[in-house]
């Protein structure tokens, strides 16, 4: 439809760019000013999509709903406002292009010169003061120091030292983008600094933005460095808003040698036991070793107080079955259904959590909002969706599991030796499975926590025993290993065919295995489950973090072992994976 008497009038009039458009998408009209907008001496016949990528029907949209558009061109910013002709039927629409270019210069310059908030930390400072000289302590101390005030003076940001091991720092957002970019590279610089110490230099950073006020943006640095500090060091948590990226996560996470929190924990958890009316231990979904293990080792120390703890588990894999079975036979331990424990559950009811501390991952996920008291034990890096108000958080990343953590707390809570032999073998044998027998994320307080399970009565053979796998589960396993690919990269690659019910075990035994074979520094093996979910595992021998990497396909787990649960192929899968590899290389 061709432009009316009416819009040609009311074309000249308006003070701004302005044009008409029919109901094919068609320029009919436009006035002098449009020539801010488009450069063509002649657009009359055009198509309006072609010239500015808004559809017609979105602008029918806009008319109705007061959503606006927004264009640049000519390097000005224009917002697309529209409304409709209704003179005469079928109708034209009217759009005015208005020049909010100051505006959005404005709006950006607001955005660039708002503050950050930067907190760091240096990891593990107690340790590296007590390993250290006087001499030689003084210039570490001086050399961070140095290192972290040119940082700050690069990027021309207020710098106060509040604590030994601790900054803060506040600087505009601009600068934000080349930290970012450059993945905070002061996290290698220290990490070059030479030490007398058996570890080397790490920070933990935490960056908070966005806040209305300094108080939120301070409150999100300090909500960061927690994450950062929870997830083993070495690295920096960005939170802007709503969203979380994290940056670094090398090293592995440094033991501590003091055990005085463990203490502290154990008494604090006694007393919750004491005050409880009734007590609950819930693990993950699928549960394995070291779930199990640390679920048994809980209900001993609640034992040891006098009072008696419902397991929560609805489902047994086929690597628990010796185990559980022999559990269920003594009849010492009482197992509930997680519908059953929401049945149970009051304000009096305390909730010890174990091998997890994320909520979309736990064995009856209601559970947590009907309990009066949540106390969490779990040795996985924390996550930014991790359980909220828990009354008792102990996350140790350092830790080789969780059954290494409940064993030094069962060493402070009570009588000695006080542990059952299947009590102590499922514990031995959490801390066997998570190590990948003692290979692997272990350390001095991992051998302790073994030894002093031996004295209590493990018996290396029986815990061995509780590993065995059927004839089929290992014809499964030998198939995908010699299926697997290696890559250039040093990455490995399998995928184990058909529906396995036990994937995940299988998953995990197959990429520690492939971790054997030499030039492979990373694993991932993939395959279904029997709900048609795909299950990833993913192994390092620490040069790749392959935490971060399960994380972008929603899954977590540490520096050299992490898993998913996607809804993709185990080939597709597999693919983005190297994908997600190949960008963190570059």
């Amino acid at each position: 439809m061709s432009e009316t008497i009416f819009e040609k009038k009311l074309t000249e009039s308006v003070p701004f760019p302005m044009c008409v458009v029919d109901q094919k998408g068609k320029i009919v009209g436009f006035n002098s000013r449009i020539s801010d907008v488009f450069i063509y001496d002649e657009i009359t016949g055009s198509d309006f999509f072609a010239l500015t990528g808004i559809r017609i029907d979105d602008l029918m949209t806009a008319a109705e709903t007061d959503v606006y558009r927004t264009i640049e061109r000519n390097g000005k910013k224009f917002r697309l406002f529209s409304s409709m002709n209704g003179t005469a039927p079928p109708s034209n629409m009217l759009v005015y292009f208005y020049d909010i270019t100051r505006y959005e210069s404005l709006k950006e310059t607001y955005e660039e010169e708002r503050t950050c908030v930067c907190i760091i930390r240096i990891d593990n400072y107690d340790e590296l003061i007590a390993s250290t000289l006087p001499d030689m302590r003084m210039q570490i101390s001086t050399q961070v120091d140095k290192t972290i005030r040119k940082w700050a003076a690069d990027i021309r940001a207020s710098i106060i030292n509040n604590k030994s091991d601790e900054y803060v720092m506040y600087f505009q957002h601009s600068y934000l983008k080349g930290m970012v970019d450059s993945r905070f590279a002061i996290l290698d610089e220290i990490r070059q600094i030479e030490t007398e110490a058996d570890f080397p230099m790490s920070l933990s950073i935490g960056v908070g933005n966005g806040g209305e006020t300094i108080l939120e943006t301070e409150e999100a640095a300090s909500a960061a460095l927690d994450l950062a500090l929870g997830r083993g060091g070495d690295q920096a948590v960005v939170k802007r808003y709503n969203q979380i990226d994290y940056y670094g996560g090398k090293l592995q996470t440094v033991e501590k040698t003091n055990k005085g929190k463990s203490r502290v924990i154990a008494h604090i958890l006694r007393q919750m036991i004491e005050d409880a009316g009734r007590i609950m231990i819930m693990g993950h979904t699928n549960p394995d070793m070291d779930c199990f293990g640390a679920a048994l080792g809980m209900v001993r120390v609640c034992k040891m107080q006098g009072k008696e703890a419902h397991i929560v588990l609805d489902e047994v894999n086929d690597s628990l079955r010796v185990i559980y079975k022999q559990a269920k036979e003594s009849s010492k331990y009482s197992f509930i259904s997680g519908e059953r424990a929401q049945e149970l559950a009051g304000d009096d009811t305390l909730l010890i959590i174990v091998d997890t501390h994320r909520p979309g991952y736990l064995t009856c996920r209601p559970l947590i909002d009907k309990v009066g008291k949540i106390a969490i034990i779990d040795h996985h890096r924390r996550a930014a969706d991790a359980i909220k108000n828990a009354d008792l958080s102990y996350i140790e990343s350092y830790a080789s599991s969780a059954s290494e953590l409940v064993s030094e707390i069962l060493q402070y809570s009570g009588r000695k030796r006080a542990l059952s032999k299947l009590e102590a073998e499922a514990l031995l044998g959490g801390i066997t499975i998570d190590t990948n027998r003692f290979a692997v994320k272990t350390g001095v307080r991992t051998f302790e926590a073994a030894a002093w399970l031996r004295r209590s009565g493990a018996d290396t053979t029986e815990v061995k025993r509780f590993f065995q796998t059927d004839m089929d589960a290992f014809r499964v396993r030998a198939r995908s290993i010699a299926a697997a690919q290696l890559h250039d990269n040093g990455i490995a690659t399998s995928v184990c065919e058909g529906y396995n019910r036990d994937a995940q075990i299988i998953n995990s035994q197959v990429a520690d295995e492939l971790l054997n074979i030499k030039g492979v520094r990373a694993s991932f093996v993939a395959s279904r489950n029997d709900a048609g979910k795909t299950v990833v595992s993913a192994r390092s021998l620490g040069a790749l973090n392959v935490q971060v990497i399960m994380e972008k396909l929603g899954g977590g787990g540490h520096l050299t072992t992490a898993g998913a649960q996607v809804e993709e192929s185990p080939e597709e899968v597999l693919e983005l994976i190297k994908h997600i590899i190949s960008e963190e290389k570059e």
